[in-house]
């Protein structure tokens, strides 16, 4: 069931994704080469602390970290660990916040040691996550559908990229769950008229999660981790956002 939230509950869910996109933006910027993903996780976890949040992820059963870090070829949920970011990796850092009783999710993906680290062919398949993203927003508005919001970022990421859109991961509701109902699959999954419609006051995750190669994913040995089978490049770039009839409001901006 696809959850339509109150007044209070969007204002509750503001304040908890400024604590969230505070956060991620600081850490962002904190990240530079030698420091381990690991100081990475504790690094947030004392922000949102600090911000009087609490980290959403660590109420994922059997999940015991703030964030989830995704280095190079790790597409999401890789658990944090002692590697040590170098210069021309590609890191994505994955985190949520739960703010009297509400969750909000966010994701950005970077390029360690700033854009001139990397080829401009990395930089051109960032670039386009960030172009499908906002694309994908721009369609979240009350009487579109998910689907538009599908099409919108599949269209750049494989038809004007050229890369594929990983088809077992999908953006999703959020709020009293982390992950809740409505499924927002980045890629067009069935018909858009069977698709769910947005409604006022809805809260969705929007993400693009995509490989610079094919879109295949397997699983690693530790259980949570998921990489791109071939080992190439994968990026991901979420916001949480609230539906209006003007369009989305950025709950994480």
């Amino acid at each position: 069931m696809i959850s339509i939230k109150t007044h209070e509950e969007v204002a509750a869910m503001r304040k908890g994704g400024k604590m969230l996109s505070d956060t991620l933006w600081e850490v962002m910027r904190s990240i530079k080469p030698g420091m381990t993903e690991l100081e990475i996780d504790a690094f947030s976890e004392k922000l949102i602390r600090e911000k009087g949040g609490e980290p959403g992820f660590t109420l994922v059963p059997g999940y015991h970290h703030t964030v989830c870090t995704a280095t190079n070829d790790v597409v999401v949920h890789g658990i944090p660990t002692e590697y040590a970011v170098k210069k021309g990796d590609v890191i994505c850092v994955d985190c949520g916040v739960y703010y009297k009783e509400l969750h909000t999710d966010m994701a950005e993906t970077m390029i360690v040691g700033g854009e001139n680290a990397a080829s401009p062919e990395v930089k051109r398949f960032l670039d386009i996550g960030k172009k499908a993203l906002q694309a994908g927003i721009n369609m979240a508005k009350a009487g579109n559908r998910v689907g538009h919001i599908s099409k919108a970022i599949q269209d750049i990421v494989e038809k004007e990229g050229g890369y594929s859109i990983v088809r077992s991961l999908v953006g999703h509701g959020v709020g009293h769950e982390l992950h809740e109902a409505p499924e927002v699959p980045g890629y067009v999954a069935k018909p858009l008229e069977k698709t769910p419609l947005l409604k006022k006051d809805m809260t969705i995750a929007i993400e693009v999660i995509y490989n610079m190669g094919g879109p295949d994913v397997m699983l690693d040995h530790d259980g949570w981790t998921i990489r791109s089978r071939d080992g190439s490049l994968s990026a991901v770039f979420e916001r949480s956002v609230v539906i209006t009839e003007k369009g989305a409001e950025l709950l994480t901006p």
